[in-house]
């Protein structure tokens, strides 16, 4: 059985690559390669990241919806329809989405 991808786009540029490794509840549990367009991006998920861990519930999502403006896509590899509503998250080679 061939690996699940997504290509986590921002328009026409590669932000990362998320490669399935499991699911929990709700979310996929996934390796995250970053790709050209994740340094433009990074600071927005450290955002949201260091938020969450201290419990500043007000500030991690008003950085969890910069992230969401930004427009991003999950986008199938090998083909399908392109995920526009998600919540995600990424921590250094780790990534979890949510639909």
């Amino acid at each position: 059985m061939a690996e699940k991808t997504w290509q986590l786009r921002q328009e026409d540029r590669l932000v990362g690559t998320l490669t399935l490794e499991g699911t929990d509840m709700f979310w996929s549990d996934c390796r995250f390669e970053p790709g050209s367009g994740w340094e433009d991006l990074r600071l927005l998920f450290s955002a949201s990241h260091d938020a969450w861990e201290r419990g500043d519930e007000e500030a991690a999502l008003a950085a969890d919806e910069a992230i969401h403006a930004a427009g991003l896509l999950l986008v199938p590899e090998g083909g399908g329809d392109s995920i526009a509503d998600f919540l995600i998250r990424i921590d250094g080679d780790t990534a979890r989405f949510r639909c």
